[in-house]
């Protein structure tokens, strides 16, 4: 979602970073270019002022004019201001005082009903919560009810709803069912509309009074671009928002709506939809947002899907071949494979400290260039797997008649292996220099 703004504002930050002298002139210039990256990546032009004012004011002072690293002090205000604006911290959902009811919010077409099972997955495998109710309270768009009923079932949560249109109705009954049955959290799936009615309000406003929920959440389309500012606006006013959560950051958004609705709203993103699976709905932290699109990776969030996803024992293993410069063809396909249970690879590669610089930040891999890489490789001798560096053009000519694919395949993924082990190269010098690695992430490629 922030690929945008991520990319410009790395050039910002590459020509400024090793500067030994910093002026007024030089910081005039990284602001104008600033804000024009944000402006292009469809910020509201009034969050951009109030950002642009800040990081001036901070900047201009003495301790960074003055400092042995002015560029590097810059850039320390850029990403804390960027942490500020996305929310300094998240705290997820307070669930001690059960059952936490959770009301979503928000237009047509955000991903509402989605994301209501999406959080029930998120409660009941990260909060540990076994009792979880989802009521399909949208009597507005046809089949709302059956989608969510279905999507109750794929992730083994309980379902309520009521033939008829009345949506009050049906979520003040669906409340009542906690004077017979015991949840530990209830969430109520709403109607939206393509924009914003009182008849819309009038609705959302008589379950409020009738149910104390103690969540509030806005669920908004990442795509929305400027009108974010609007749609946060006035559902804050008419309802008071406590979150929000942005859908389809895996799409071509521009990242504008995260600025934008957070610092409009002055509510804290809590979570992020990542995909359209169940288990797609990711905790929104601000300070790891800011290291990605600042171009300085996420090692956090990193560590965390390898922990989930690799194999340990098979990853030590791997580590011992990047320490030995064993590490070949073979070991890389599997690499690819182990990686890929994480999510795509481009999101990946974004979160490696230095990808951008490096070229690894833009890396594609669908589930088609899987199959060709898988075939590529198999289509090599054994010695060519071990030693890639004898791939001279008749091999590859034959590995990519082998594989059913063009020579230029061959020799984007031998570019790829090579870029790989360099970066591993480079990252194991890092890593011993500082005394060790990053917890918990044996055989990953850093």
């Amino acid at each position: 979602m922030f690929d945008a703004v991520s990319n410009k504002l790395y050039e910002v930050i590459r020509k400024i970073k090793g500067t030994g002298v910093i002026s007024e002139k030089n910081i005039e210039d990284a602001l104008k270019e600033i804000r024009m990256s944000l402006l292009e990546a469809d910020v509201n032009y009034k969050v951009v002022k109030s950002f642009i004012e800040t990081v001036k004011q901070k900047a201009l002072g003495e301790d960074v004019l003055k400092s042995l690293s002015p560029g590097q002090q810059f850039i320390k205000i850029v990403h804390d201001e960027l942490v500020s604006f996305l929310g300094d911290t998240n705290t997820g959902i307070d669930i001690s005082n059960r059952p936490v009811l959770i009301l979503l919010i928000g237009l047509q077409g955000s991903g509402k009903t989605t994301t209501a099972a999406k959080l029930a997955n998120y409660l009941k495998t990260e909060k540990k919560l076994d009792r979880i109710l989802l009521v399909g309270a949208d009597t507005y768009r046809p089949a709302a009810k059956e989608q969510l009923e279905k999507l109750s079932k794929t992730v083994n949560v309980s379902f309520y709803t009521e033939p008829h249109n009345d949506a009050v109705k049906i979520a003040v009954n669906g409340y009542k069912e906690l004077e017979t049955k015991v949840y530990d959290a209830v969430i109520f799936d709403t109607a939206g509309r393509l924009h914003i009615d009182e008849d819309m309000i009038d609705e959302l406003k008589k379950m409020k009074q009738a149910i104390p929920f103690k969540e509030i959440f806005l669920v908004a389309d990442s795509m929305l671009g400027q009108e974010s500012v609007n749609v946060a606006k006035n559902f804050n006013e008419a309802l008071g928002i406590t979150g929000l959560i942005l859908t389809k950051i895996d799409g071509d958004a521009r990242g504008g709506a995260a600025l934008s609705m957070k610092h409009t709203a002055n509510v804290p993103i809590k979570f992020m939809g990542t995909g359209e699976k169940t288990d797609k709905l990711e905790l929104f932290h601000p300070d790891r947002i800011a290291s990605r699109i600042l171009g300085m990776g996420d090692v956090v969030s990193l560590v965390e899907k390898v922990s989930q996803n690799i194999n340990i024992e098979q990853a030590k293993k791997t580590e011992e071949k990047f320490r030995k410069n064993t590490f070949n063809l073979d070991d890389f396909l599997e690499q690819m494979q182990q990686m890929k249970k994480m999510g795509p690879m481009e999101d990946i590669m974004k979160m490696l400290p230095g990808a951008q610089k490096m070229g690894l930040s833009n890396v594609k891999m669908d589930d088609k260039e899987m199959k060709h890489t898988e075939a590529i490789i198999l289509s090599m001798t054994k010695r060519e797997r071990n030693h890639p560096e004898i791939i001279d053009t008749s091999r590859k000519a034959r590995i990519a008649k082998g594989s059913g694919v063009k020579t230029e395949n061959v020799s984007r993924l031998l570019k790829q292996f090579a870029q790989v082990k360099k970066m591993m190269k480079s990252m194991g010098r890092r890593r011993h220099g500082m005394g060790g690695g990053f917890p918990g992430m044996p055989g990953m490629p850093f």
